[in-house]
């Protein structure tokens, strides 16, 4: 990871530096903490933050199924994001708000401990390379299974919730693959390790129903995109055969961004080549998150105030 020069933390800019925590952190021990992964991107009229307001609500959602309180405001972290962006002086970034729980006591219960907020950008390009978006990756099913919605959150983005999905993927990835698609506890397809999946079929859409995944916002994000384009979109229970059987496949997330699936276990997905509705959704999404579409001009918060 490069390094740049500033983290908000607790309410103030620190140098990267001194963004630091005891050992004895309750977070780092039992996995209380909550984040968000969010893009800025460099647009037509400067920098601008994807979809905000929306990760900033749900790093609010998160916190709240774990009973945790922020302590700041959803406006005071929307701010605070945008500061640390121009802290840095950076066109394009990735950007973490992680909010956990600090030092004080040790044991499970969290509760006295104190709940610390902050905010780190840093440099990042396509999460699974520009080939992986440009020439589709290699998927495999996990033999891990996506935590139960009954044994942990998973409308929760937590960093607990994600060990799960770091063996998945070390799993993968020591298999040649790479990345992992985990299925649910009925044996349901779930999600990728850090990313939502999509299959198409005869022309529709189709997408895990939400009960077991991260309500991503990139998911969200393309569901509206296609439905705007007059496809036909449904929520639903997969098989591993229908991603078997699909005629193309795509993961969607933050950082993963629409990256299009080429080969699940070892089958080709279609004819082995990204599809000509992943390419199409690949397509306007990229213009989105560059201000070249006016009717989605509202996704993108601006780092400077936007000229007229």
């Amino acid at each position: 990871m490069q390094e740049l020069s500033s983290i908000w933390l607790n309410g103030k800019i620190v140098d990267w530096k001194d963004a630091t925590t005891h050992v004895l952190t309750h977070a780092l021990h039992y996995g209380t903490s909550v984040f968000e992964g969010i893009r800025c991107y460099k647009t037509l009229q400067g920098s601008a933050v994807f979809r905000l307001g929306d990760h900033i609500q749900r790093l609010f959602d998160s916190a709240r199924i774990i009973k945790m309180c922020i302590p700041y405001s959803h406006d005071e972290l929307y701010q605070a994001t945008l500061q640390t962006i121009r802290e840095n002086q950076v066109d394009e970034c990735y950007i973490r708000p992680l909010v956990f729980r600090g030092y004080g006591e040790m044991g499970v219960d969290p509760t006295s401990c104190e709940v610390i907020s902050a905010i780190a950008v840093w440099r990042w390009g396509a999460y699974m390379g520009e080939k992986g978006l440009k020439h589709g990756i290699r998927a495999k099913i996990s033999s891990y299974t996506r935590n139960s919605m009954n044994a942990s959150s998973p409308r929760a983005k937590t960093s607990a919730n994600y060990l799960n999905s770091a063996l998945a993927k070390t799993e993968a990835k020591e298999l040649g693959y790479d990345e992992a698609i985990l299925l649910d506890m009925q044996g349901f397809v779930s999600e990728g390790s850090g990313e939502n999946i999509f299959i198409v079929k005869n022309g529709v859409l189709y997408t895990p129903h939400p009960y077991s995944i991260l309500l991503g916002i990139t998911r969200d994000t393309v569901i509206r995109l296609a439905l705007d384009l007059e496809f036909d979109v449904r929520e639903t229970h997969c098989t591993r055969d229908d991603l078997y059987l699909a005629d193309e496949a795509f993961f969607t997330g933050t950082a993963a961004e629409i990256t299009p699936i080429v080969e699940i276990d070892g089958r080709p997905i279609g004819d082995g080549k990204p599809g000509p509705v992943t390419r199409q959704l690949q397509e306007i999404f990229f213009r989105v998150i560059r201000g070249e579409e006016e009717t989605y001009i509202d996704w993108l918060d601006y780092v400077e105030k936007r000229k007229e």
